[in-house]
């Protein structure tokens, strides 16, 4: 199948409208018409009804849906892999949960410029489950999060044993005060282990879904919640934040997730700059003025 039909099907998805997507591909109604009605044909079943609103999926047009972007993806992933950039020899996909690029994968890009100049890098920010159905797919060579799922295709390693810990920007706080605590969402396992040890504390006031988000607002107004350990850690030599004496600390492992459709070659370059940075000191990080967090 041409993957300008899959890449027209998925632009008339987006834009519910033939009209809109020609405009957006820069090409005729008439040539969007065409390429749906090949696909259709290939397909055995109508996939779009039309009305004066726009265009609606049938019910093969969303089974469909949802193989077209990882049909989109592979191609994608297909001419990077061939179109290998002058002076390097191959091409490495990476993706990661956002609250991991700062500044681990940041620093894991700069030991692959030292250390693998010779390999191209193409990098990207995604949620876990999508990054686990691009693994599996081959249209990313590893990713890098916190709990992932096994999935054919990919094998999982693990990189990292973070903890989360509690602090507090009050030097002198021997304890939470209620309002004052950032609930951060560290995923269902925290969120279980957090309710048997703060049986009364079900309701925070302030919940926030994303972990740097958190700490910048606790560095900037006040405030106690869970982070991982490496990432206050340089905070906590600066005098920034503090343990919470007592409090209970939770295991929050980092993996990383490899396509068994990559070298193997490549992969072990990827793992091993990736230990490296783990095993690196974080006090080494130690920020030099209140900032936003390097998460």
């Amino acid at each position: 199948m041409d993957v300008e039909l899959a890449r027209t099907f998925l632009e008339i998805v987006r834009a519910r409208s033939f009209v809109r997507a020609a405009e957006q591909l820069n090409v005729s109604q008439t040539a969007v018409s065409a390429r749906v009605r090949t696909l259709e044909e290939q397909l055995g079943r109508p996939l779009f009804i039309r009305n004066k609103n726009g265009a609606s999926l049938t019910a093969a047009g969303e089974q469909f849906l949802r193989y077209a972007p990882m049909f989109v993806q592979l191609w994608q992933r297909a001419r990077h892999q061939v179109a290998v950039p002058p002076g390097r020899r191959a091409v490495l996909t990476i993706g990661g949960e956002l609250s991991l690029w700062h500044p681990w994968l940041i620093e894991w890009l700069h030991w692959m410029r030292r250390s693998a100049p010779d390999v191209a890098l193409r990098v990207q920010v995604d949620v876990p489950d999508s990054l686990t159905d691009q693994v599996s797919t081959g249209a990313l060579d590893l990713a890098v999060m916190y709990a992932p799922q096994h999935r054919p295709g990919s094998r999982v390693e693990l990189l990292l044993e973070e903890k989360l810990v509690l602090v507090t920007t009050d030097a002198d706080a021997k304890m939470v005060e209620p309002d004052g605590y950032v609930y951060v969402d560290w995923g269902p396992d925290f969120a279980h282990h957090h309710e048997l040890s703060f049986p009364e504390d079900n309701n925070p006031g302030l919940f926030i879904g994303l972990g740097p988000l958190a700490l910048t607002y606790i560095l900037e107004a006040g405030g106690s919640g869970y982070f991982r350990q490496r990432v206050v850690a340089p905070y906590i030599a600066a005098g920034k934040l503090h343990l919470v004496a007592g409090s209970p600390s939770f295991f929050y492992p980092v993996y990383a997730v490899c396509s068994a459709q990559t070298d193997d070659e490549l992969i072990a370059v990827a793992l091993d700059g990736l230990r490296s940075i783990a095993s690196a000191d974080p006090i080494d990080r130690r920020p030099t003025a209140v900032g936003p967090p390097l998460l």
